[in-house]
C-alpha cells in the first residue's frame, strides 16, 4: 500500500507522465484498498456467518447425540500376521465388534459398532447415539467449529482479493490495447507526414 501511494505521488508532478500512467496508478490504490478493506470485510463477514452457523450446529448435534454404553458381544477377527503393520495397527485403534446398547429413549439395540482398541466380551465402551438409538458420529465441538469459521472467512477473503487483482489486470490490459492502439495511429501519421516532406525536398 505504501508503495503505490508514493509511486502515486512521483507520478503527480511529473512533467513526463502520460494520463494512462497517473489513471493506472489510482487503479493500483484503488485494488489495494479494495484488497485491504473489501477483502477484509467480506472474510470478517463470511467467518462471522459460518461461526453462527457451525455454533447453532453444535449447540443442535450436542442435543441430539448422546453417548451411551455399548457392551461387546463377539470381537472381530484379528488381523493376518503377515498384514502390513500400519494397516494392522489401524484396524486395531478401530475394530469392529458386535455389540449392545440401550438408547436413551430405553430401547435396546445391537449390531456392529467401531470399539476403541481391543475389547473382550463384557467390556463395555462409549458410543455415540441420537434418542432412538441410532449410531451417529461424535459431535463437533466449538473449537472444530471456530477452526472452519476462520478458514472460511480466510477463504473468501482470498477470492475477494483475487477477483480485484483480476479486475484490475483486465483493466489495465485494455487500457494498453488502447495505448498501443494510438500509437499505432500516430506512427501511421508521421510516416504520411515524413512521406509528404520528401517529395517536397
Amino acid at each position: 500500500m505504501g508503495q503505490v501511494i508514493a509511486g502515486l505521488w512521483r507520478w503527480r508532478r511529473n512533467p513526463l507522465r502520460r494520463t494512462t500512467d497517473l489513471l493506472e496508478a489510482w487503479l493500483a490504490l484503488a485494488t489495494a484498498l479494495l484488497i485491504v478493506l473489501g477483502g477484509g470485510f467480506a472474510g470478517l463477514a463470511a467467518g462471522r456467518a459460518a461461526h453462527d452457523a457451525l455454533q447453532r450446529s453444535v449447540r443442535i448435534q450436542t442435543q441430539q447425540r448422546h453417548q451411551v454404553w455399548a457392551t461387546p458381544e463377539r470381537t472381530a477377527s484379528r488381523p493376518s500376521p503377515d498384514s502390513a503393520p500400519e494397516a494392522a495397527a489401524g484396524r486395531e485403534m478401530h475394530r469392529r465388534v458386535d455389540a449392545r446398547w440401550t438408547a436413551p429413549d430405553g430401547s435396546e439395540h445391537s449390531g456392529p459398532v467401531a470399539a476403541p482398541g481391543a475389547v473382550r466380551p463384557g467390556e463395555r465402551f462409549r458410543i455415540w447415539t441420537d434418542a432412538q438409538g441410532r449410531l451417529v458420529a461424535r459431535p463437533m465441538d466449538a473449537s472444530t467449529a471456530r477452526a472452519h469459521a476462520v478458514l472460511a472467512g480466510l477463504g473468501v477473503g482470498g477470492v475477494a482479493a483475487t477477483v480485484a487483482m483480476g479486475g484490475r489486470q483486465l483493466v489495465t490490459r485494455r487500457m494498453l490495447n488502447r495505448r498501443y492502439r494510438h500509437w499505432e495511429q500516430e506512427w501511421e501519421r508521421a510516416g504520411q507526414d515524413w512521406g509528404r516532406a520528401g517529395a517536397g525536398s
